[in-house]
């Protein structure tokens, strides 16, 4: 019997990752993301799952971003009781992504039943930081490249993916069929995390396309953030970083004590306003084996900022009129600190918004990059005045040159190869360049879709 493939998120998107396996009775998830983004997208996420959480056997994380990991709440509390493989970093950090998505999904609630502008009467937590907690005890961490036999059905192992602390390529053999996943790819001689693992071989191949359509600037990341600084300072205005709390943040520090170290920037206070970074940051000295950074060269890049632990000092930064760098989450300005930050720089010509990576389309992230007057944060319109930059060489993704790279590894090519995890426009792209270059058959599958793995 061939295994059934279907997919529930991760498809004509870059969020909502989520691939479910099923054979002779057994039910797999391989990651359980949350739908960011456009409101159609993230409105799937309050709709009952296709496929009964309490059927499923076992969900495999990739890694713990939330558009990969941030449905596993609600799995867990709408019946889910199997185990939730994936690496040591990817547990420790969903440790903190998990419980903080649920906290601040209570706290925009709760902030928007007392401003009254929310539409829902009462605004409602998608899932509560409570519900986060328990869905913790059903992790099942592992290491990297050990070969795990899972239900009496199948085996899987980590390949690292580069990407963030503990993302990993997913390899997967059910019945004889080698299915491979390839999560986030990272990059290419990263400064902080190892190269993404050469695959040799797979029957079939689901690969992510973020950048699908996209070369990554041949530029270097200090130079330019060292320009945006200074040129910000000079003026007397604030640089605003929405960072990823995961991975970016931790490159930004690295890069930025860099630039202090050889004087290239002015020295001005730097502020990491992110409790999830500051806790993420502290994950690197767990595992050093995961990534490029020594014990020493983790202190250092930590000693780079000021960690900002609670609300009133957040505020304080926002009446305070000194030039200053502050890193916030979250990436896309979907949430978190940084709208506060936002609201509050974005309309004074003077400060500079600079993001840090990839932009989900019907995101604030989005909007503001490509231009637009204002943009809606708590109800109201804040205009964009600030200069806006995008640090796209710091993206933790592949672009699509390094994907074609990773592909070249397989020594033959797989019976198909799904693309998945990309905008339309991005997959279709990253379709045809492995269809004409490498000659491979391939596939952009739709949203809940399902095909027979032979």
């Amino acid at each position: 019997m061939s295994v059934k493939l279907t997919f529930l998120g991760g498809v004509g998107t870059v969020t909502g990752s989520k691939y479910l396996l099923e054979k002779d009775g057994t039910r797999v998830l391989v990651d359980c993301g949350l739908f960011q983004g456009y409101k159609q997208l993230r409105l799937k996420n309050w709709a009952p799952l296709p496929v009964d959480p309490k059927t499923i056997d076992a969900v495999i994380l990739t890694h713990a971003h939330l558009d990969h990991s941030g449905y596993l709440p609600l799995l867990v509390r709408n019946g889910f009781k199997g185990p939730v493989v994936c690496t040591r970093a990817t547990r420790d950090l969903c440790a903190i992504l998990l419980p903080d998505s649920g906290f601040l999904q209570e706290k925009d609630a709760e902030f928007a039943n007392r401003h009254g502008f929310s539409k829902h009467r009462p605004a409602l937590p998608l899932y509560t930081k409570k519900d986060a907690e328990v869905s913790l005890d059903r992790f099942r961490p592992v290491d990297f490249d050990d070969v795990q036999e899972m239900l009496g059905a199948f085996s899987v192992t980590f390949r690292k993916a580069g990407h963030i602390l503990g993302a990993a390529i997913v390899e997967l053999t059910w019945g004889g069929t080698r299915i491979v996943f390839s999560g986030d790819l990272g990059r290419y001689g990263d400064a902080t995390m190892f190269d993404p693992s050469p695959i040799r071989e797979a029957d079939y191949l689901l690969v992510e396309s973020t950048y699908g359509n996209r070369r990554h600037e041949n530029l270097d990341a200090e130079d330019i953030l060292a320009e945006a600084i200074t040129k910000t300072a000079r003026r007397g205005g604030t640089v605003v970083i929405p960072s990823f709390a995961v991975g970016r943040a931790q490159s930004l520090l690295f890069h930025i004590q860099s630039l202090k170290e050889d004087g290239r920037i002015p020295d001005l206070p730097i502020f990491l306003d992110s409790p999830m970074a500051v806790s993420a940051s502290n994950i690197y000295g767990k595992h050093p084996d995961d990534h490029r950074l020594t014990a020493e060269e983790c202190d250092w890049s930590n000693g780079a900022a000021h960690y900002v632990a609670d609300v009133e000092e957040s505020k304080d930064l926002d009446r305070n009129r000194m030039p200053k760098v502050i890193v916030s989450a979250s990436g896309m300005a979907t949430g978190g600190r940084v709208l506060h930050h936002l609201k509050h720089y974005a309309p004074d010509h003077r400060n500079m918004i600079l993001f840090a990576g990839f932009q989900a389309g019907g995101t604030r992230g989005a909007a503001i990059t490509s231009g637009v007057a204002s943009v809606r944060i708590h109800g109201s319109d804040v205009p964009i005045r600030a200069e806006v930059g995008n640090l796209h060489m710091l993206s933790a993704h592949a672009d699509a040159d390094e994907i074609m790279r990773w592909l070249e590894n397989f020594e033959r090519p797989p019976k198909m190869t799904y693309i998945t995890h990309g905008e339309p426009d991005a997959a279709d792209a990253l379709r045809y360049r492995i269809e004409s270059e490498l000659d491979w058959p391939c596939w952009l599958p739709d949203y809940r879709e399902d095909v027979e793995l032979e």
